[in-house]
């Protein structure tokens, strides 16, 4: 009884495309439905570890797309990202609570 939302946002934060599935639907399915929205100029993908699979690596790196995406803690493979790079992600999070503010205002809470 609870929803998910996927988001693929622009560098500065801004949303490219928006997916609503249910809460027990894995980041994996997002992903997918969201790479085909992916801007064909995308040069960093950036993402939190509910998106670290190796079919999605090879995906963005075969578009020439550099992933940024820290691995599980139970990964058996260390696998290396970009910490400086993924420092901006505070951007996506800010975008998500934008949304949520708004939701305050649309539902006349505020």
């Amino acid at each position: 009884m609870n929803s998910k939302l996927h988001a693929l946002c622009d560098g500065g934060g801004r949303p490219v495309a928006l997916l609503l599935t249910a809460g027990q639907v894995s980041d994996y399915t997002g992903a997918k439905h969201l790479l085909k929205h992916l801007p064909k100029k995308a040069k960093e993908f950036l993402a939190d570890k509910g998106y670290d699979a190796n079919w999605l690596r090879k995906a963005l790196i075969k578009r020439g797309i550099t992933p940024c995406i820290p691995p599980k803690r139970n990964s058996k493979k260390n696998i290396e990202y970009d910490k400086e790079l993924y420092k901006q992600r505070h951007k996506i999070e800010n975008m998500f609570g934008k949304i949520k503010d708004w939701r305050r205002i649309a539902m006349r809470y505020d």
